[in-house]
């Protein structure tokens, strides 16, 4: 990076702090609140730390950049219309800055796991998780709550639940990130987010106890917490350290929380019939809704990596197994009594070179075939590459013997392939397992004994 752009980069950095410290300067100097400190320069603050975020470093995880700079202006947004309409009267839609204040809290948490975790690349199943959470904790803070802060809060149940949230919220985030960073190493990355999160959660827990108690005034010096929160949220963006692969152990755990309690809530006022108003019920079916098709996504990503690892197993051209597959089951032999077989071709090049590689391909897959209709059940028959193949016979040495000459005589007529006959014979090192580390070595060098000998099968001896 240039020194002209890193100077540019470091006054961008700083802006956000050097206003909020001008914010607060006027309004400890002043006798009220003003259009200019509390509309325009508050929110000055709130847009320069998105845009501090949205500026940090490429080593980050772009999508934990993105999202931190929307969730931080989507906050300013709902603070723009709440001071806007203070000021200018009513021109916003008065829940528009609520809307604005709840879409925080998913996208804050989303973003604080994507950047002090190790993931790359994104997964539309992270998110579905992750509006689990939100809809899930929202049930059950209705559930709980809402009845007896009816009794303290004025407003209909939709403006008491507005009220739970956050605080609710506020602690859930700080607990969450407070996990995460305990968890981890010690880093200044981890310990900026957690303080950003951590003066955020103070400030709002300060204002709804002071709301609740009708003492709050709107432009209070406490106000500038929030937006000292946000700065330094979006400045921990620009420090390395901290990432750690711990995303998938925390938002499946939560999940899961979301999910039974949702389910158990539904379920208990099934069975006592008792009302519950549309804040509490809607969540918690979306909440079951979102967690059945989670559960598809990771049922059919379950089916997508055994498929992978049976095809990562398997040979592509004859459908036996793949030479991964037959070492893997070589080295777990330990002393169980098997025969190893090593199987290679006479006379397959010749086929190659007269009449082409499609027909050499047909005629492994038909020797393919016969050597599969003679190897007993329980072993397993494997094409190691080009015209060699391999036999694991589990059982005593006769029976190993028996499958070795079963195989020699599966190519003693000749195969049709493309009108023509065609006659090959095959050379087989046979090497009885003792519980040595290098069978292959010595079927390997029985094999080319019996081709030196003009074919058959030879036996390894010591």
């Amino acid at each position: 990076m240039a020194i002209g752009t890193s100077k540019t980069y470091l006054r961008l950095r700083i802006a956000p702090l050097a206003l909020l410290l001008l914010h607060f300067a006027v309004r400890f100097f002043s006798s009220g609140t003003t259009p200019l400190a509390d509309l325009y320069i508050y929110n000055a603050v709130g847009v320069l730390a998105a845009i501090v975020a949205f500026y940090a470093p490429a080593y980050n995880d772009r999508l934990a950049r993105v999202l931190l700079s929307v969730a931080l202006f989507i906050w300013t947004l709902g603070s723009i219309t709440t001071t806007w309409n203070d000021f200018y009267g009513p021109f916003f839609w008065s829940n528009f800055s609520d809307l604005c204040y709840i879409l925080f809290y998913p996208l804050i948490l989303l973003s604080l796991i994507r950047a002090l975790t190790a993931h790359r690349t994104f997964r539309f199943a992270e998110l579905l998780e992750v509006v689990i959470i939100t809809f899930g904790l929202s049930t059950l803070i209705a559930y709980l709550f809402l009845k007896s802060a009816m009794t303290h809060f004025t407003g209909d149940s939709t403006t008491v639940f507005l009220s739970i949230v956050y605080p609710i919220g506020d602690v859930v985030l700080l607990a969450i990130a407070l996990f995460i960073v305990l968890a981890q190493r010690r880093a200044l990355r981890s310990f900026l987010f957690l303080l950003g999160i951590a003066i955020f959660t103070a400030t709002d827990l300060y204002f709804l106890f002071k709301s609740a108690s009708s003492q709050y005034n709107f432009g209070e010096l406490s106000d500038d917490g929030w937006l000292l929160g946000l700065s330094v949220m979006a400045e921990a963006l620009w420090h390395h350290g901290g990432e750690e692969e711990l995303s998938e152990r925390v938002i499946s755990s939560l999940t899961t929380v979301a999910m039974v309690c949702s389910g158990l809530i539904l379920a208990i006022s099934a069975l006592r019939q008792t009302f519950l108003p549309t804040v509490v019920l809607i969540p918690a079916i979306a909440t079951i809704a979102l967690a059945v098709a989670r559960m598809a996504i990771a049922l059919q990503q379950a089916r997508s990596a055994a498929n992978n690892l049976e095809l990562a197993r398997i040979d592509e051209l004859t459908g036996l197994a793949n030479r991964r597959r037959f070492i893997h089951q070589l080295t777990n032999l330990d002393g169980d009594p098997a025969t190893l077989l090593l199987l290679d071709l006479d006379g397959f090049k010749a086929v190659n070179d007269t009449l082409g590689h499609e027909a050499g391909d047909e005629l492994l897959r038909q020797i393919a075939l016969r050597f599969s209709r003679v190897t007993p059940t329980g072993s397993l028959l494997a094409r190691l590459g080009g015209d060699e193949f391999g036999v694991i016979a589990l059982g005593s040495t006769r029976l190993g013997l028996e499958v070795g000459m079963a195989l020699a005589s599966t190519v003693s007529y000749p195969f049709i392939v493309a009108g023509h006959e065609i006659n090959v014979g095959v050379s087989i090192g046979r090497v009885v397992n003792d519980g040595g580390v290098d069978l292959m070595a010595r079927a390997d060098a029985a094999m080319y004994e019996a081709k030196r000998s003009g074919g058959g099968m030879v036996l390894w001896q010591p």
